[in-house]
């Protein structure tokens, strides 16, 4: 946690102010108690009930009082600006962390472990910190400045303290090292809980598809479950800790009132003194309880803590080469030379021995079975992940050469998953071009076949699209996303299987579109579909993360089992011949 609190540095003056503050609050709280015994020794008992020096002296206690009072009230409102302060620096940080992670980053964290380690674990330790600035440096001074105060009313007395105060720590020890672990335990239950949540929430339509609500019903009771189980187990620990710390300082007051009896009949104390020592005794041990507090507190700030510097810790993997090459002439010429790639922890590579080239005004189309590594061999384009050997090239040059901005500025990438994003139509569209023109969102949305629906709509291009586009269909969502990519007019145009949502008739009409607009563009299209590779340029067969055959439709026809399976399979012999 005191890594994390590096980042403080730009609040350093206004802490030192809230320091000096809460100096001021306890100093004032440490002299009220000297000041009630100079009533009670001076005004009551040596001048038998002075009303004059009693008001005088009661006067200055009420300005002591109100002086601490605005004092603390500016403590709370300085270290709260800190800890929000703060709060929005690490979120910052994390945020730009992960804008720079490779998909491969986003696979070993967890999309709903980021979102839990963003939200509640920064707000774990951002609650800690307006308690640290408080309590960890006031309870100190009390703790301190009480037992100076205390030995100077009586030292003999103190020696009660002696005993009170080990068994009190010691009590505090004990039951923080039972809860502590359990803290560690909470965060990662909290993920668990996010989830299943999450997945139940984006999954809701196949989870009711599927009369599947018990079943993750019961997924939710299970973790919601696991989650108050320890929660309540940690509490029940913590709880334990009032209690015995209330019957320490009971006993401890029971003490002091019995032996300081004893020093005032013998002489040796006045009893104002008796009444202040028990306050300084009594802030004493309330400056301990705030500590211990503390104890419930921080260890669960501290595993957040953990769990948020393993997020800033973690270096992307994929990063810009020190002599990353930036300016360079395109066209887009893509070429793979001898590619190989695996997945983190996989038995077998995604991809082997991949070697072939797309060049610009060609359509270069990708078919295979299900997890023969399509996709995979798309995102190593646009470098998502990089290749274990060999090389991937653009114009010549390896993509990992290349500045990461530049290379993604000069490819259009529609994803298998069409997403959206929250606000109107042409928002989404310009996603792809921040100043893009009216005029050119208007001819994207027409080369995607998309104009008619938009039409159709109450607000036309300024119609709002809900969260994750739920008010969309999926072949509208196609459409958006391939618009999104025709308005950025990029030298590579990465279609992965993005005309599986549309009719053969839209299909069609779109592809025959396409040609005008990318006619001296590299396109290269993923696809399930027989009918929408077979009008390309070049057509790579892929089996098990190797290219088996390439060539046009026709020749594939005639020379690939493979392919003439897969069509076969989709198209009537009337429609193959």
């Amino acid at each position: 946690m005191l890594k994390l609190f590096r980042l403080l540095k730009p609040y350093r003056w206004l802490i030192a102010f809230v320091m000096a503050l809460i100096l001021l609050q306890s100093l004032s709280e440490l002299y009220l108690p000297t000041l009630m015994a100079d009533i009670v020794n001076i005004g009551i008992v040596e001048r038998q009930g002075d009303t004059d020096y009693i008001l005088k002296i009661g006067g200055f206690m009420l300005l002591v009082t109100l002086g601490g009072t605005v004092v603390s009230i500016l403590a709370s409102l300085y270290s709260s600006r800190i800890a929000a302060g703060f709060g929005r620096i690490v979120r910052a940080k994390i945020f730009n962390q992960v804008e720079n992670y490779s998909l491969q980053e986003f696979d070993k964290v967890g999309t709903a472990s980021l979102i839990t380690r963003t939200t509640n674990d920064i707000n774990q330790v951002q609650q800690v910190l307006v308690m640290m600035l408080r309590m960890m440096v006031m309870a100190p001074m009390m703790c301190i400045g009480g037992i100076i105060m205390a030995v100077s009313k009586d030292a003999k007395l103190s020696l009660v303290l002696v005993v009170a105060i080990p068994v009190l720590v010691l009590t505090i020890v004990a039951i923080a090292g039972k809860g502590i672990p359990l803290f560690k335990v909470i965060q990662k239950k909290l993920d668990k809980l996010n989830l299943v949540l999450r997945e139940n929430l984006t999954g809701i339509r196949v989870i009711r598809s599927f009369n599947r609500m018990e079943h993750e019903k019961k997924r939710f009771v299970e973790a919601n479950g696991d989650l108050t189980d320890t929660s309540i187990r940690v509490n029940q620990i913590m709880a334990a800790l009032w209690p015995l710390m209330m019957l320490i300082m009971n006993f401890s007051s029971i003490a002091i009132i019995w032996f300081g009896g004893q020093r005032i009949g013998s002489g040796h104390m006045a009893v104002g003194d008796l009444m202040a020592f028990l306050q300084y005794a009594m802030q004493i041990m309330f400056s301990m309880l705030m500590l211990s507090m503390m104890f419930v507190m921080v260890p669960r700030a501290s595993a957040s803590a953990v769990r948020i510097n393993e997020v800033l810790d973690l270096p992307p993997t994929l990063v810009d080469a020190p002599n990353a090459r930036s300016g360079i002439a395109t066209s887009g010429e893509v070429e793979f030379e001898d590619v190989t790639f695996s997945y983190p922890g996989a038995e077998q590579p995604a991809l082997s021995g991949i070697t072939f080239k797309a060049r610009p005004g060609e359509v270069t189309a990708i078919i295979g079975g299900t997890g023969s590594g399509k996709s995979t061999l798309l995102n190593l384009i646009p470098r998502f992940y990089d290749a274990a050997s060999g090389s991937v090239r653009i114009d010549g040059v390896d993509v990992r050469q290349r500045k990461q901005a530049e290379l993604r500025a000069q490819i259009g990438l529609v994803p298998q998953r069409a997403v959206l994003f929250t606000g109107t139509i042409a928002d989404n569209i310009r996603f792809g071009k921040e100043d893009a023109t009216e005029e050119e969102i208007r001819h994207a949305a027409d080369v995607a076949q998309a104009t008619e629906f938009i039409s159709g709509m109450a607000e036309g291009f300024e119609s709002a699209i809900a969260q994750g586009g739920t008010n969309v269909s999926g072949g509208q969502k196609q459409r958006l996303s391939i618009a999104r990519a025709l308005v950025r007019r990029p030298d590579i145009y990465l279609f992965d299987d993005s005309f599986s949502a549309l009719d053969f008739k839209t299909d069609a009409k779109l592809r025959a579109a396409l040609k005008g607009e990318t006619e001296s563009s590299t396109v290269i299209i993923v696809a399930q579909r027989v009918s929408t590779v077979m009008d390309a340029d070049q057509i790579i067969v892929l089996d098990e993360g190797r290219i088996v055959d390439v060539g046009t439709h026709q020749e594939l026809l005639r020379a690939s089992g493979v392919y003439r399976e897969i069509v076969s399979s989709q198209l009537s012999e009337e429609e193959i011949a």
